[in-house]
């Protein structure tokens, strides 16, 4: 059992933490590598007097259970005004800062009324800009304090608020890969419970140091590796997402100067480290002591898992660091995982893998690669036929469904998505469950996750998962590979469904390069699915619409397609295809149109 599983709350976890462990490394934002004082770091005790400080500021103003809007970059202001809102019972909304792009500044906006927010915490550096975000989204009634003032709050006059374990404390915005984003509803109790299950599943301690650079209104790295840390009393590093960007093997060198053992990426991570750390920037690494590299949020590749070990195997990283988790909001965050093992790939039948059916592949038969995302851990799990909700048998390919404490209460203000994903009932009666919208399978105790119910592409009378083609697409064209792609289909009028490939694609061509750039992607799509392409897009950098977890927006990227506002640097479709966007064309449906043009990587702030 974990030490904080039964903590009365939060709260009371971390004040114990002030008391027992005042001048320890809570949390450390890493500005410059190579410079003494290129970092910021809070102690328990600085943490707690800064939550106390903010959280009367709050409970001088307003009553418990108000929404607080954080709007910060990654760093420690944000888990100061993180806390604060807990230690004042206020319910944390975190959100990316409003940028510069019309889809960025709605969606926040979006969240901000959603959320029925009261104040917005941010810094210095970027209060003038969110206040001018408010007052140009009509929220000038809101509140806006930078927290890193000092005369805002005073410590001593903070009071506790009465906190039971099911007292909500944070309103998760998902990040809406097939929809528009909805608040999960995350209790205390949600919270202790799912970082005790992921705690159990991967056998980190209070010894472990974490750290990364995902930005902390995400899931993965507010409840994935930032409260893990500051729940077991260990430290959490942390770098901007701007910085690994740029320069990749900063994050790598962060692990080692900064001695992590934990720090989780989504996929896309990983493959940019293996294809763009230097061999310079490589022989001067120790990644021996990354005991824990949870690879989520984002379908994993085994190809993927392959390279990166062997491409820093030399630095002393172990292929059995290499942790592929399985989570999502609506679970808190975290479902499945299992540490200190090599990866376990299954290479399956392609063709029945189509029909939803698990086989191995035999020797010579067309076969697609599927990672185990572990064990769950503190959960029921069923896989359900979405149609019928008849519970499948093992090595079934359906619906995953899940039950447990882990599970929030459902979607702040919005009964009707509540009702259609929480509370399912299975054709046998057995309810309490939450329908994942995942298709997957259990095999041998773990899970397998196979692609998204409402992404599933029907074509040519086959079902195709569209992240299979998005990945062999990159895996066969290298100038795609560390660009993002969207596959769909459309439906011209008395045809068939047709395939779209669009890709973000980087550098420089000349028309007839981009002519044949399209040729080989049909040509590979087809050899290797044996389906027919109907539409190439090739787009700018930073085009692909991507939730703020990394997930491909599929939905909206056919919609954008079919309104002819994709930024397209070339494209060649067949006459079918160029007959249904013509046919369908015209006015974005609102809150879309807002998203037309170039968009900014999503975990970059």
């Amino acid at each position: 059992m974990s030490a904080f599983e039964h903590a009365p709350n939060i709260t009371e976890l971390l004040r114990e933490h002030a008391r027992t462990r005042p001048d320890q490394e809570a949390v450390t934002l890493v500005r410059d590598l190579d410079r003494a004082d290129g970092s910021t770091t809070l102690t328990y005790q600085r943490l707690d007097t800064e939550a106390r400080r903010l959280g009367a500021w709050l409970q001088e103003r307003f009553p418990a259970g108000e929404r607080i809007l954080l709007l910060y970059p990654v760093g420690v202001d944000f888990v100061a005004g993180f806390f604060a809102c807990l230690y004042a019972g206020m319910i944390a909304v975190p959100a990316p800062l409003p940028g510069q792009y019309p889809h960025q500044r709605r969606r926040v906006q979006a969240i901000a009324r959603d959320a029925g927010v009261r104040a917005v915490f941010t810094d210095s550096t970027h209060v003038a800009a969110v206040t001018e975000w408010a007052g140009a989204e009509g929220l000038e009634a809101v509140e806006v304090l930078a927290t890193d003032v000092a005369g805002a709050g005073d410590p001593e006059a903070w009071r506790m608020p009465p906190t039971p374990r099911d007292t909500l404390l944070l309103l998760q915005y998902t990040s809406g890969s097939t929809g528009e984003p909805k608040g999960v509803m995350v209790s205390h109790h949600n919270l202790l419970h799912n970082v005790a299950s992921f705690q159990r599943a991967l056998g980190f301690t209070d010894r472990t140091r974490f750290g990364g650079w995902i930005p902390l209104y995400h899931d993965m790295g507010l409840m994935a590796q930032l409260l893990p840390a500051l729940f077991l009393g260990s430290a959490c590093v942390l770098m901007t997402p701007n910085a690994f960007v740029m320069r990749p093997h900063l994050w790598l060198r962060m692990i080692d100067k900064h001695d992590i053992g934990y720090s989780a990426a989504p996929n896309f991570a990983f493959e940019l480290c293996r294809r763009r750390v230097s061999d310079a920037q490589l022989a001067g690494l120790d990644l021996s002591r990354w005991e824990f590299a949870a690879n989520g949020s984002e379908p994993v590749q085994a190809s993927t898992l392959r390279a990166f070990a062997q491409r820093f195997a030399p630095a002393g990283f172990q292929e059995s660091a290499l942790c592929p988790c399985y989570g999502m909001a609506e679970a808190t965050v975290f479902v499945s995982g299992r540490a200190h093992r090599a990866p376990v790939v299954r290479r399956v039948a392609a063709e029945l893998l189509e029909r939803h059916e698990y086989r191995p592949a035999t020797d010579g038969q067309q076969a697609r690669e599927l990672v185990s995302c572990g064990i769950p851990e503190g959960y029921d799990v069923r896989v359900v036929d979405p149609t019928t909700r008849e519970p499948l048998p093992p090595n079934s390919i359906g619906e995953i469904w899940l039950r447990g404490d882990s599970v929030s209460r459902g979607y702040w203000n919005n009964p009707v998505a509540t009702a259609a994903n929480f509370g399912a009932v299975t054709s046998d009666g057995d309810a309490g469950y939450l329908r994942t919208g995942d298709l997957g399978l259990v095999h041998e105790g773990e899970v397998y996750v196979t692609g998204r119910l409402k992404e599933m592409l029907i074509a040519h009378g086959r079902n195709l998962y569209p992240q299979d083609i998005e990945h062999e697409v990159r895996a066969q064209h290298p100038e795609l590979a560390t660009r993002f792609g969207a596959v769909f289909t459309v439906s011209p009028p008395d045809e068939e469904e047709s395939v779209v490939v669009t890709h973000e694609v980087k550098g420089r061509f000349d028309t007839e390069a981009f002519h044949q750039l399209a040729a080989r992607i049909k040509v590979s799509v087809s050899r290797e699915f044996g389906i027919r392409v109907g539409g190439v897009v090739l787009l700018k950098p930073g085009s692909v619409q991507r939730t703020t977890s990394g997930k491909i927006q599929r939905a909206a990227m056919r919609r954008l397609f079919l309104a002819n506002a994709l930024p397209a640097l070339h494209e060649e479709l067949d006459a079918q295809v160029a007959q249904a966007r013509q046919a369908q064309s015209g006015e974005l449906p609102p809150g879309l149109a807002a998203m037309r043009g170039p968009g900014e990587e999503e975990f970059v702030g």
